[in-house]
């Protein structure tokens, strides 16, 4: 699939909706954040699933003013889930959030998980997670099972999970991900593929899974789309980031 034939968002004569859907791990802001802004506006994302959003001092003000430079407005998470964060275009109805802590192992960095339920014009509830696993095997693996869990309790029958998951797609936590949603890359592949270090990628160990009913219209680092400068890409943050166009069906009428 050409570069260009990343699909726009877009409502379907049918109901059905295109959403734009981008992952990003942006390093606490720490980096060149203009460069940030202009990636992330480039990408034109209906969601945006953050890792490693600012976490003490102000948190809130530094998530609001990166809402207000791309144009979206915050949805859930920051400090209060330990990292991760959502962002949402006005496109978005929210029907609810919540932030969630996991449980904290001795030594290790607290993780949690930002999520909400959202819609898009007519289209049927889509419940998403923004995740950003632990460095430590074991914890991650578990880890993986409690996104999975969370998405379950959801309630929605289309979802998704995107995040920085610390290791590749053969490692254990990945494919227990993978086991039951679809790895945005491996079914709809576009793009680039590896999304670590951004200045020589080689590891692909950030991610978007999609419930088994939303179709994956293409995923992977938007390396060559239009208004993505690979300068900017190397100095926003120290990972590259997931682009995916996505379509939910319309809801059902009882």
């Amino acid at each position: 699939m050409s570069i260009s034939a990343m699909p726009n968002s877009r409502t379907n004569p049918d109901g059905s909706v295109v959403v734009r859907a981008l992952s990003y791990n942006i390093r606490s802001l720490r980096d060149d954040e203009d460069a940030l802004v202009r990636v992330i506006r480039a990408c034109a994302p209906d969601l945006v699933f953050i890792q490693e959003a600012p976490r003490f001092f102000r948190w809130r003000k530094h998530a609001a003013r990166l809402a207000s430079k791309t144009d979206l407005v915050v949805l859930s998470g920051g400090a209060t889930a330990a990292g991760p964060l959502l962002l949402c275009s006005l496109r978005a109805t929210v029907d609810r959030t919540e932030d969630v802590l996991l449980p904290l192992t001795r030594g290790q960095h607290r993780r949690g998980l930002a999520t909400a339920v959202v819609r898009f014009g007519g289209s049927a509830p889509l419940g998403v997670v923004s995740c950003h696993l632990s460095l430590h095997p074991r914890e991650r693996f578990a880890q993986a099972g409690m996104v999975l869990d969370r998405l379950a309790a959801l309630g929605t029958a289309y979802t998704v999970a995107a995040g920085d998951i610390n290791e590749e797609p053969d490692g254990p936590g990945f494919r227990r991900l993978a086991a039951g949603h679809q790895d945005g890359w491996a079914v709809a592949p576009w793009g680039g593929e590896h999304t670590f270090p951004p200045g020589a990628p080689r590891k692909r160990i950030d991610a978007l899974f999609a419930g088994p009913d939303v179709e994956v219209l293409a995923c992977g680092v938007p390396s060559r789309l239009p208004g993505v400068a690979e300068a900017d890409l190397r100095t926003a943050t120290d990972h590259l980031p997931v682009l995916a166009a996505l379509r939910i069906p319309a809801a059902t009428t009882a």
